[in-house]
């Protein structure tokens, strides 16, 4: 599979977890669903790997990428869920759609080369998502000062960058599964860290846990896709095409939630597939 069909594989399955907490948001800790989501995915990717035969051991520079990792998705977690939690959702969308520029900015600075033609349609993808995410807003209600809140959205378009930068970075120079499976086990440990120091609760409460255990699995296999991509051709690809999940939510809940699409939210649509189609040839 190439790295922009996993790319798309990771957006279908975080914008599955996306519309999920626009459900539980409303009536359960944040840090409760954080931990349970991210500990699904550390059981889920720990049962792939030895199920499938390949734990090994990983050299140490492919070790402290991993761990890398794993704190920038921490802090992308954290940041998204705290930049949405302010919103309005018109502003945090697009800055945090952007993370690709960083990717592919880090993947030219390394001295590789991406032709014009290959930024356009990477703009043209984040154009396309921050539109059809942005036009979801709706909502006339007072938020909090501007200020924290594009904070907390750059952080997380940072460590989602970062995310991807250190983790395909060691699936290159070692195995995807066994550096994932370091990046989750980091990533347990600093949430439970954290949710220790600032006593924050754990418990999400029993009619959550099945809709968080889904979303778990759905992240893990997120995560997972994009960053075995760092042995494949292109794996800056995936990272880009994974930004979909911002729009693909919208989609989906205009699927199954009956929600209204607006002509200007489809024309988004259509943008943001013909850049991922121009970066398929």
């Amino acid at each position: 599979m190439s790295a922009l069909a996993l790319g798309l594989v990771a957006a279908l399955c975080w914008g599955f977890h996306d519309i999920c907490v626009r459900f539980l948001s409303q009536k359960t800790s944040i840090s409760a669903c954080i931990f349970i989501v991210i500990l699904t995915g550390l059981v889920f990717h720990t049962l792939a790997t030895f199920g499938t035969g390949t734990f090994q051991t990983l050299p140490a520079q492919a070790v402290y990428l991993s761990i890398g990792a794993g704190a920038c998705f921490v802090i992308a977690t954290f940041g998204l869920y705290h930049a949405f939690e302010r919103g309005p959702v018109r502003l945090v969308a697009p800055l945090i759609a952007g993370y690709p520029i960083l990717s592919v900015g880090w993947f030219a600075l390394q001295g590789n080369a991406v032709s014009a033609l290959q930024w356009l349609a990477v703009f043209a993808i984040v154009s396309g998502v921050s539109c059809v995410a942005a036009l979801s807003d709706t909502s006339d209600e007072e938020t909090p000062a501007i200020g924290p809140t594009v904070i907390y959205a750059l952080i997380a378009a940072a460590g989602f960058a970062g995310t991807f930068a250190f983790g395909q970075s060691a699936a290159f120079i070692s195995h995807e599964m066994p550096s994932t499976l370091v990046t989750r086990v980091t990533a347990l440990l600093l949430v439970v860290g954290l949710l220790i120091v600032f006593k924050l609760p754990f418990w999400p409460g029993r009619n959550a846990l099945p809709w968080l255990v889904a979303m778990g699995i759905a992240d893990g296999i997120a995560l997972m896709c994009v960053l075995s991509a760092g042995a494949l051709e292109n794996a800056k690809y995936a990272a880009v095409s994974s930004s979909l999940f911002g729009m693909l939510t919208v989609v989906l809940a205009w699927m199954f939630l009956k929600e209204r699409m607006t002509p200007a939210q489809w024309a988004g649509c259509a943008v943001a597939f013909t850049g991922v189609g121009f970066l398929a040839l």
